[in-house]
């Protein structure tokens, strides 16, 4: 299920750029050109999980993609306050420094679909222009996530200690058990997201990123209504076999959100475009070709 060809991680860290945002270093991507489509990636890992993707959706449109704060190869300051909404002032903020004023499509994962149900609210209230939005597997209501034994650990007061112990075995460890049956990351990727995390000590803000779980259900009534009430075209693409937030959230996402658009991908889990990438490829090319009244890709 992975016949597309993915981008090594040293080429793909030499293809990089930095910027400065909030006194902090930030590394972003671009490829191709047309419309712009900004890629959020989940915790603990980074846009590299994009590499499957970036060169077919390069192909199409103008891709955008940075490591967020605290993440890969950007800064992770130490006794930093990390908070969605600043990750998603920091998408605005790359946005800017590209000089794209124009709607902005979204792909979002895990961590990542929480910065753009804030975009999306932020759209809603005048602050934003999002032209789409796709969420990959991730926590959309709090009510719905239910989070690895480890990161219940890393929100608990022994989150400092939990962190300092986390390492390329316990990483390993906990992505085998969300991922799904037919193609869970092998050794090289593993080895490849532990790197990521591992820079700049990586392990050692673990505990201050996680804190996004609660902040959820602080902008969980916000969120939630602005995905009830918007105009912008949603989708979601998920892999039903995810422990975290797998076909239960899909089936509180058809609940709660009229008209939802929603597919599952069976035997996948929670990486879906790790997993599955020509899968997701499909559909979200279907979901494009369907805003551009096209009948097919």
């Amino acid at each position: 299920m992975k016949p597309l060809t993915g981008i090594p991680l040293g080429v793909w860290r030499a293809q990089g750029r930095d910027f400065v945002f909030a006194r902090q270093r930030i590394r972003y991507w671009t490829a191709g050109a047309g419309e712009p489509l900004l890629l959020i990636h989940g915790f603990p890992t980074a846009s590299w999980d994009w590499h499957y993707l970036w060169e077919p959706l390069a192909a199409r449109y103008r891709l955008i993609a940075c490591d967020m704060l605290g993440f890969g190869d950007s800064a992770k300051p130490r006794d930093h306050d990390y908070r969605l909404l600043e990750q998603a002032d920091l998408q605005q903020a790359l946005l800017a420094h590209l000089g794209i004023d124009e709607a902005v499509h979204v792909l979002a994962h895990d961590y990542g679909d929480s910065v753009a149900q804030e975009l999306l609210a932020r759209h809603e209230e005048g602050r934003f222009r999002l032209a789409s939005c796709v969420f990959l597997n991730g926590g959309l209501f709090p009510e719905t996530h239910r989070p690895l034994l480890a990161q219940r650990l890393l929100l608990s007061p022994l989150g400092r200690f939990i962190a300092w112990r986390f390492d390329r075995r316990r990483l390993g460890a906990s992505l085998r058990r969300i991922s799904g049956a037919l193609n869970p990351p092998d050794e090289a990727e593993l080895d490849a997201f532990w790197t990521l995390i591992a820079q700049h000590d990586g392990p050692a803000v673990l505990h201050r990123l996680i804190r996004y779980i609660p902040e959820r259900r602080q902008q969980r009534e916000r969120w939630v209504a602005a995905m009830q009430r918007t105009r912008v075209p949603l989708r979601v693409i998920n892999g039903a076999d995810d422990p975290i937030s797998g076909v239960h959230m899909v089936a509180r996402y058809r609940q709660l959100i009229g008209n939802a658009d929603s597919v599952l991908l069976d035997g996948v889990g929670h990486y879906p475009h790790i997993e599955a990438p020509e899968a997701v490829l499909r559909h979200y090319l279907q979901f494009r070709a369907r805003l551009s009244g096209c009948a097919s890709v």
